[in-house]
């Protein structure tokens, strides 16, 4: 019976000991695959773009074309403003002089200015794009010429409405596309020859915001 005892104390021993060792191997790779596995990251925090900022004054030249009053030309100018922007919405006021370049025409118009309110609306993810109506007062002067006779000229008083798109192109450097439709009335009268003037405007331009 000893023997037996003996026997059986013998494989519960080695029972416990071949347990021990399973566990701890256990134990071990459970730590290894813990220090081995990353750590969680946290996802970067989303940072929306800044807004352009619309608000201020500006000047800028332009350059296109007139087409109306019987003649084409070409027309070059200056032009000063200030924008003031309130959300999306951005609402200015732009005065500008023009030149114009007639070959021959009976009725023409030299110099030609407005004065406008406009009204914008800034869209792209940043707001650098701004489509806008315009409109207001237009003024320059009328000349009527008569073969034979002679010419006459006139500074008249008429109005002016159009719309365009300006961007955002570089720094404080926006560039636009514009389309007028200017009329400023009866001009002069000779000879029994009358005179009215209205014209398409399209041109380009470019402007400095400070």
């Amino acid at each position: 019976m000893s023997s037996i005892r003996s026997a059986m104390r013998c494989v519960m021993k080695n029972i416990l000991l071949a347990t021990a060792s399973v566990l701890a191997l256990g134990a071990v790779s459970a730590q290894a695959a813990d220090m081995q596995r990353p750590m969680p990251t946290k996802a970067p925090a989303y940072v929306a773009p800044a807004l352009y900022n619309w608000t201020g004054p500006y000047v800028g030249l332009s350059g296109g074309g007139s087409f109306g009053s019987g003649s084409d030309t070409g027309i070059v100018g200056g032009t000063l403003g200030y924008n003031l922007q309130s959300g999306p919405w951005v609402f200015g006021l732009e005065g500008d002089m023009n030149w114009l370049s007639h070959s021959s025409a009976a009725v023409r118009n030299n110099w030609l200015g407005t004065v406008r309110g406009r009204v914008g609306y800034a869209m792209g993810a940043s707001g650098t794009i701004m489509p806008y109506v315009t409109g207001g007062v237009a003024f320059g002067d009328i000349s009527n010429a008569v073969a034979g006779v002679g010419m006459v000229s006139d500074t008249k008083t008429g109005w002016t409405l159009g719309g365009g798109v300006e961007a955002a192109i570089s720094g404080p450097l926006t560039a636009k596309l514009e389309y007028l439709y200017v009329d400023l009335g009866d001009g002069p009268t000779l000879a029994g020859v009358g005179s009215n003037y209205h014209t398409n405007i399209i041109r380009a331009g470019l402007n400095y915001r400070f």
